[in-house]
């Protein structure tokens, strides 16, 4: 037994030595995310998941960021703003817990802003796109954006319109923070056009029938209209404009927030009959960098191989931007060189020029400016016959 005790001492001694046995491994750096992932909106929660996962395998392969595996912890707010704000209490008091991502919901951010302050958290949005989110008055300001900024998105979603012969357009807005956030975007576009929009029509979350708002606006003379709205809400728009005849019926031009959950699913047939498109930022089928989209693609095969077709990849912005954000904040801790959360932030301020799926940041943020995309990043999509969502203009 004697000699037996020494080999496996010796034997010990050399893994150790080695690296194959540690005396303790160190503890990970944790991530959190809050986001809807059981509700209306649960598909945007999922994609966010998968790109921050797939980021974080890349940079736990490489050893981690200094010396420290990286570990999600996800949280279900299910669009309940007092819910995601609890969440956040929560995450915040973790050890060891660096920054949070957020998921689709501007009710639910604008909600945890005074939180994230109190708390000193970094918070991170890959989804949600109210423009107070940002402009949320807090110095320092602890929040940084991959995504769409709703006053960028309101002149963007008036150009095109404009650019397909609409004169007079009927919006169709939730009564939320982010409704509101888009009423005033599109409100600025159209006056800097010297326009106005025909109507507005304001709806709440759980509406069933939105025919009369939609009537309303058609005899104040709209002639497309503008939707603001979740997959549920968005559902309902469909199905109210499918349901008018083909004289009645007004093309559709959509905020991005129906591609958030089972949209195409829930309202196919309803949208085989009207004219839809919406904004979108990423995709596979025409990606800003076909290099970066293509090793992207591989990871998410080889982690989700249930996934067979680029179109099969379900809310693919909400991963596409996860996944950088993700990125660029590994850039970030190593810079700082601390998970002191304030260091971490001056940091995301200062990056260098970072390569990306979505574009080549450089910088991705500066003191004054916490939004890494602008409208060069935005373009119009629809729903091809299988549902893949696709560029307007590319054929599947």
């Amino acid at each position: 037994m004697g000699k037996l005790s020494t080999l496996i001492t010796l034997v010990t001694s050399f893994l150790f030595m080695s690296g194959a046995v540690s005396a303790q491994s160190p503890a990970p750096i944790l991530i959190g995310l809050d986001a809807d992932m059981s509700s209306g909106s649960a598909q945007s929660g999922e994609a966010i998941r998968r790109g921050i996962v797939l980021a974080i395998e890349d940079i736990n392969a490489t050893g981690g960021v200094l010396d420290r595996p990286v570990k999600l912890v996800v949280r279900d707010h299910r669009g309940n703003p007092a819910r995601g704000n609890d969440n956040l209490l929560e995450l915040a008091d973790m050890p060891d817990m660096v920054a949070v991502f957020s998921g689709i919901h501007t009710p639910v951010v604008l909600k945890e802003l005074k939180t994230i302050h109190e708390k000193k958290l970094l918070f991170l949005v890959p989804w949600a796109a109210g423009t107070p989110i940002i402009d949320n008055d807090y110095q320092p300001n602890f929040v940084f954006r991959v995504s769409v900024r709703d006053q960028y998105a309101g002149a963007f979603l008036v150009d095109h319109a404009m650019s397909r012969g609409f004169k007079k357009l009927g919006l169709l807005f939730e009564q939320t923070g982010w409704g509101r956030s888009n009423e005033r975007a599109v409100s600025t576009a159209l006056t800097d056009k010297n326009t106005d929009y025909a109507g507005i029509e304001w709806f709440s979350w759980g509406i069933t029938d939105l025919s009369p708002h939609i009537e309303r606006l058609r005899q104040k003379g709209a002639d497309a209209i503008l939707l603001v709205a979740n997959p549920k809400e968005g559902g309902v728009a469909v199905h109210s404009m499918a349901a008018l005849d083909q004289e009645s019926s007004l093309p559709i031009i959509s905020h991005w927030g129906i591609s958030g959950g089972n949209f195409f699913q829930n309202n196919q047939e309803a949208l085989s009959r009207i004219d839809f498109q919406f904004l979108q930022t990423f995709s596979f089928f025409d990606p800003p960098d076909n290099e970066m989209a293509d090793r992207l693609w591989q990871a998410y095969q080889n982690h989700f191989p249930e996934t067979r077709t680029i179109g099969d990849v379900p809310s693919p912005v909400g991963t596409a931007h996860a996944y950088d954000l993700m990125k660029l904040l590994a850039v970030a801790i190593r810079q700082a060189g601390t998970t002191d959360r304030a260091s971490i932030r001056d940091a995301m301020e200062n990056l260098p020029a970072v390569g990306g799926v979505m574009k080549h940041y450089d910088p991705p943020f500066t003191p004054a400016k916490h939004d890494a995309l602008g409208p060069d990043s935005f373009i119009m999509a629809r729903y091809d016959d299988n549902g893949s969502i696709i560029p307007a203009g590319v054929k599947p």
